[in-house]
């Protein structure tokens, strides 16, 4: 699987962006998708995950009600809706893809097979 993340930019404190990570290959829709993010000077840290139907997902504390995970199978698109942007969301963002034989979600960088290349967001206060 070959991710390609978008939609990053830059923003003002209290806007609003989504992100999109299209996928190649035919098995989407039996793949985990995370989003995690690394701020300058910080380790890579879990955002959102979500599992193959879209019925289950998870959010990291700081992100907790204002960001949104979804996911079109028949896109090959995992998107994330961030709103509510504040200046400490600003990071390069990377979609991640596990092949899972169940559906499941995992806030685990570690347990990704595929990463995007990240896209950059800032947001000015």
């Amino acid at each position: 699987v070959q991710l390609q993340a978008s939609g990053g930019g830059l923003v003002q404190a209290g806007g609003s962006l989504r992100l999109s990570c299209a996928a190649s290959g035919r098995t989407f829709s039996r793949y985990i998708m995370g989003w995690f993010r690394q701020a300058p000077g910080k380790e890579r840290e879990f955002i959102a995950t979500i599992s193959w139907s879209g019925r289950s997902t998870d959010y990291a504390n700081a992100v907790q009600g204002r960001f949104t995970i979804s996911r079109d199978n028949a896109k090959n698109t995992a998107y994330l809706q961030m709103n509510s942007l504040k200046p400490e969301d600003t990071a390069v963002y990377y979609c991640a893809a596990r092949g899972s034989i169940r559906e499941s979600i995992s806030p685990f960088a570690r347990e990704y097979d595929y990463w995007g290349q990240g896209t950059l967001v800032t947001v000015s206060s």
